[in-house]
C-alpha cells in the first residue's frame, strides 16, 4: 500500500531591514504561543513570530517587536493577521511595517509574505 502523502502548510518568510542591511526570516507553524523565542536585530529589537495553525480561535501569525531596556523589554509594536491571504500585496499579507527606536534615531521595516508548500 502507498504511503499517503501529507501536504507540507505554506512557508511564511519576514523580510527585514534595519542599518541598511536586509536579511530574511523563514518562520514554522508554532506548537505553543509560548515556545517562540525573540531573535535579536541589532542592538535595540527583538522580533519574534508566532504563527498558530490550530486550534481555529488561536490561529493566525503574530509579530510582536520589542526594545530592549536596562529595566527588561518592552513591547513597542504587535499585530496579528490572517496568515491565509491568497491577495498579498507587494509586502505580503502584512504589508510594510515601520517601527521606530523610542530612543535612538533607529527604524526597523519588516513585511512577511505567505509562500508556496514546500514537498
Amino acid at each position: 500500500m502507498p504511503a499517503l502523502a501529507h501536504a507540507a502548510p505554506p512557508t511564511i518568510l519576514c523580510h527585514y531591514t534595519y542599518g541598511g542591511e536586509a536579511h530574511e526570516i523563514p518562520v514554522a507553524p508554532s506548537a505553543s504561543p509560548y515556545a517562540e523565542p525573540a531573535r535579536q536585530i541589532g542592538s535595540f529589537f527583538k522580533f519574534r513570530t508566532v504563527w498558530m495553525l490550530a486550534p481555529e480561535a488561536e490561529a493566525g501569525f503574530h509579530v510582536y517587536v520589542y526594545g530592549d531596556d536596562p529595566d527588561g523589554p518592552i513591547l513597542v509594536q504587535q499585530g496579528s493577521f490572517p496568515a491565509r491571504n491568497a491577495n498579498q500585496s507587494r509586502y505580503g499579507f502584512t504589508g510594510l511595517q515601520r517601527v521606530y527606536e523610542p530612543r535612538r534615531d533607529g527604524e526597523l521595516q519588516y513585511w512577511c509574505e505567505q509562500g508556496d508548500s514546500t514537498p
